[in-house]
């Protein structure tokens, strides 16, 4: 698969073939393949071999998970080897012609960022507090609903303690002697408006928008704590903050890497397509550069919960007593279904007695970029940690951002969700629950030390249910979505 973004010639961008084309398929098989060849060489070669990636991809990206899982050393080598093939494969392109992704870790950068200092107009947050349907919990209030969450599936045992940790420690909120990197200021589910809320220094990087940055800034200005803005001068601030990450990253490494307190980088950069995956290529380049520079530079990410994970016992046992109890119509329904669309509704989620068992919530939809962009990232998590980093990685809810309602097939497959026993949450909920656990990690050394990769990532998610429903959430989308469409629709 080309995608038209692909062809940019600035910045990070993908490698030419021999065809003159960037192909975007090309990398991802190449890449997947790369890291499953240390420790399933013919799963490989099925990747390498793959015809059709843009729907074929599915089965070679769950397979780096079930590669993985066996052992310690087993994620480490897939992981390893994922981010080596990806730092091989991609390019810079410039002026002078295109040169490997490893130059920008010397890079000199072409212009100096200016830091411009917004404090806050409101009072910090003395407490912390949960945005839910319209209404905004405290106290006690907070801890039913972690208790009705956790009762539901939609989050993990762990998340709940967590978040019980951090309302017990409100002190904990501001994060004082910390400056979080928000990559991806502008993303609805980045953490910068809690943050700001509760009196955190916080520096923002995003693209050169004036309107994108008016809206950060006027979030600022709402807020309790400190942004740190880039920028060419404080004249018109909104129109001359901001920086492409694609494209600077020696400009934004050196800013960041200037900057006070304890730095903690942030990802949450989004992009659709292609660029979706350059920019995390850059980011993780620019994580790299920092990192060297400051080493004791704590990392901040969030999983997407329509992804392959390894999950404990106790999910895969509420999956199937949630399967042997479902009701008597959907019993019936159940049968008929699977057999008229030759097995692919409605599958049980996992063989009963599985321990560890393997979530698939891979979207179709989402498409290939997205699945490895999010792969990089936890790949990344995984090889800082086991380096000695601070990182809190934490699994997010489905959440109803405007890039997934946008899609109509998954705005509706959400809108019906809640039938198959998992709930979608609103951004304003996703944010404030994400942050805290972001809080949390930070002041516990990224949350405990767990023997498996897989582990860390378990810890903690909040998947909105998709590790617990019954079903094989991808054998249960397309009547999610023919349940949600007048729901979507309105």
């Amino acid at each position: 698969m080309t995608d038209p973004g692909a062809d940019q010639t600035s910045g990070v961008v993908f490698p030419t073939g021999p065809d003159g084309r960037r192909s975007t398929a090309a990398v991802g098989r190449a890449v997947v393949a790369d890291a499953l060849r240390p420790v399933d060489p013919p799963g490989a070669r099925a990747a390498e071999h793959e015809t059709n990636w843009r729907t074929g991809y599915l089965t070679h990206v769950r397979r780096t998970v079930e590669a993985a899982e066996p052992a310690r050393e087993a994620a480490l080598a897939v992981a390893g080897a994922g981010l080596a093939s990806l730092h091989t494969r991609m390019r810079v392109a410039g002026p002078d012609g295109e040169a490997d992704l490893g130059t920008l870790a010397t890079a000199p950068a072409r212009r100096t960022l200016t830091t411009v200092d917004l404090t806050g107009q409101a009072e910090p947050e003395r407490e912390f507090t949960l945005p839910y349907r319209g209404r905004r919990l405290r106290g006690d209030e907070v801890s039913r609903r972690l208790d009705a969450w956790v009762a539901a599936g939609v989050v993990e045992p762990s998340c709940a303690e967590a978040v019980r940790t951090v309302l017990a420690h409100p002190e904990w909120l501001a994060l004082p002697g910390s400056t979080v990197a928000v990559l991806g200021a502008g993303a609805e589910m980045g953490p910068l408006t809690a943050l700001l809320r509760w009196g955190a220094r916080v520096a923002a990087v995003d693209l050169p928008r004036p309107v994108l940055w008016q809206r950060v800034l006027d979030t600022a200005r709402r807020g309790a704590g400190t942004l740190l803005v880039p920028a060419d001068g404080d004249a018109d601030l909104a129109a001359t903050a901001g920086a492409d990450l694609i494209a600077e990253v020696p400009e934004v490494a050196d800013w960041l890497t200037g900057l006070p307190d304890d730095l903690v980088l942030g990802n949450y950069v989004y992009a659709d397509g292609a660029t979706n995956m350059r920019v995390s290529v850059a980011v993780d380049a620019l994580t790299l550069r920092v990192t060297g520079a400051r080493p004791d530079t704590a990392l901040g990410f969030l999983a997407t919960p329509t992804d392959v994970f390894v999950v404990p016992r106790e999910a895969v046992e509420a999956s199937v007593a949630a399967y042997a109890d479902r009701s008597r119509s959907a019993k019936l329904l159940g049968r008929p279904l699977r057999t008229l669309s030759a097995g692919r509704l409605l599958q049980r989620a996992y063989v009963p007695g599985a321990d560890p068992g393997i979530s698939d919530s891979l979207v179709p939809q989402q498409g290939p970029n997205y699945a490895l962009a999010k792969r990089l990232q936890r790949w990344r998590a995984s090889v800082a940690r086991a380096a000695g980093a601070t990182v809190s990685l934490n699994v997010a809810p489905p959440t109803r951002t405007r890039s997934v309602v946008k899609n109509r097939a998954l705005a509706a497959a959400y809108a019906g969700a809640h039938r198959f026993g998992v709930e979608v949450f609103e951004p304003a909920t996703s944010n404030v629950l994400m942050a805290a656990l972001l809080v949390h990690d930070l002041h516990t050394g990224g949350g405990p030390a767990h023997a498996h990769p897989w582990q860390d990532e378990a810890h903690a998610a909040a998947h909105g249910g998709l590790w617990r429903t019954p079903y094989a959430p991808r054998s249960a989308l397309g009547l999610a979505a023919v349940l949600g469409l007048g729901a979507a629709r309105g």
